[in-house]
Order: C-alpha cells, then sequence, then structure tokens
C-alpha cells in the first residue's frame, strides 16, 4: 500500500517508494510492473494525474491532482519556480564549502541543446571509515547534503553531482562503480541514496501554504547508521 502524506479535495501527496516508476513505460507495459499511478488510483478509488516527476530510484514525496482540469495550475507552480524542494543524498567525499551550488549547463538528452540548471547545495553531515574503497587511500569519506534543485533538467541532482565527483552512492547511470559495488557488497545496498524529502508551495486553488515532507526510507536510513552518521534527523 502507497504511504498518503497529504490529501485534499483537489490533490494527493504520496511517498514514492524507491524503485517505482510514476507512470506506465514500454518497459512496465512489457514486464507488466506496477506504478505509482496505477497504485494510488487503485486505493483511493479515483483517477489521478502526476504534477511532476521523480526518477524511478528515487524516493520521496510525489503530487498528484485528482482532477485533470487543474493539472495546469499545479503544473505551473513547478514550471515558473515557485516551488521549493529539497532532497537529501549520500554522496562520496566531502565538498570543499558547507554549503554552494552547482550550475554547470546540462545537455537535454533528446535534443542534444545545452540548458541552465542550478542546483543549491547544504552539508549536512559527513563520515569517514577505515575502507579503503578506491584503492588510493586506507579510508574513505562520505557526506549527507541537503539538495535544492532550482532548475528541474533530466537527472539533474544525479549529473551535477557526478561531475562534481560527489556521486550520490547507488546511482548506476551516473554514479562511481566501485563506490556502488562497495556498497552492495558491505552492507547489501540495492537502491539509490537519493530521497525528495521535502514539497513547499502554494496550493493553487486555496493559496494555503503548503509544506510535505516524506520521512527518510528505511533502506537509506540503515546506511547512514552503519556508516556511523551521528545525527540522522534532518
Amino acid at each position: 500500500m502507497i504511504e498518503i502524506l497529504k490529501e485534499t479535495e483537489d490533490w494527493i501527496a504520496i511517498n514514492k517508494a524507491a524503485g517505482l516508476l510514476v507512470h506506465r513505460t514500454k518497459l512496465a507495459a512489457e514486464e507488466k510492473e506496477n506504478f505509482a499511478l496505477q497504485l494510488l488510483r487503485d486505493q483511493i478509488g479515483q483517477a489521478v494525474y502526476p504534477v511532476h516527476r521523480l526518477d524511478r530510484p528515487t524516493s520521496g514525496v510525489l503530487l498528484f491532482t485528482k482532477k485533470k482540469e487543474l493539472l495546469p495550475l499545479f503544473k505551473a507552480e513547478f514550471s515558473e519556480r515557485r516551488v521549493e524542494k529539497t532532497y537529501l543524498a549520500l554522496v562520496r567525499g566531502v565538498p570543499s564549502s558547507k554549503e554552494g551550488c552547482f550550475d554547470r549547463a546540462l545537455t537535454n538528452e533528446r535534443s542534444g541543446k545545452l540548458q541552465e540548471a542550478r542546483t543549491d547545495y547544504k552539508l549536512v553531515d559527513s563520515v569517514e571509515i577505515p575502507f579503503n574503497t578506491t584503492g588510493r587511500y586506507p579510508t574513505s569519506r562520505y557526506s549527507l547534503l541537503s539538495i535544492q534543485p532550482f532548475t528541474g533538467r533530466t537527472h539533474q541532482i544525479r549529473r551535477h553531482l557526478a561531475q562534481a565527483r560527489h556521486y550520490i552512492i547507488g546511482d548506476k547511470k551516473h554514479g562511481d562503480n566501485k563506490q556502488n559495488k562497495f556498497f552492495e557488497k558491505q552492507f547489501d545496498l540495492q537502491n539509490l541514496l537519493l530521497h525528495a524529502f521535502e514539497l513547499r508551495f502554494q496550493d493553487p486553488i486555496t493559496q494555503e501554504n503548503m509544506g510535505i515532507h516524506a520521512e527518510i526510507p528505511v533502506h537509506f536510513r540503515t546506511i547512514l547508521k552503519e556508516l556511523g552518521f551521528p545525527n540522522q534527523e534532518v
């Protein structure tokens, strides 16, 4: 059963599990997979329409409208950058600054054109563990980052962090294979450690300011504990 975070007459927010597709794709049709839209529709007994997207391996807050005619209003909140999105990510290494931004343009994967992109981050905490995961140093360092994407490009957070060599742990497409293999062997990790923790927006119908957050999933919290992060509350 999908975890419902908040529900009104007009919209519903859920905590999407890692590995769950938002809506049907050719791959899902071939493999007869479940997807969030279908599961939620069946669970509440009515049609729902996704306002934004989360990558398949990313967990966290996902917003749907219950009325198709309201979809343009909600989508406009995102396209006009009035929505504040906060993610949590476990990454390789420690940034040189406790907060900053990545703003290198990203290539559109369909058109090949460069698009402006900006991802802000803050260092929540960092640890150093006595394992050689790269073959170069006797220890390895990791950081828990709070991340706010200002733009919404495809795989933006994952690509910006990869450019900075702060690869997200568990990222099979843009990450570091050595790190991924280490976490699979040492901690049996099968998931991407990127979580859509909070969504803040103004309800375009009631004009009420909303703040919705999804607790860190068990697999993510378990890794933080195993690595020895002193504070897992964000």
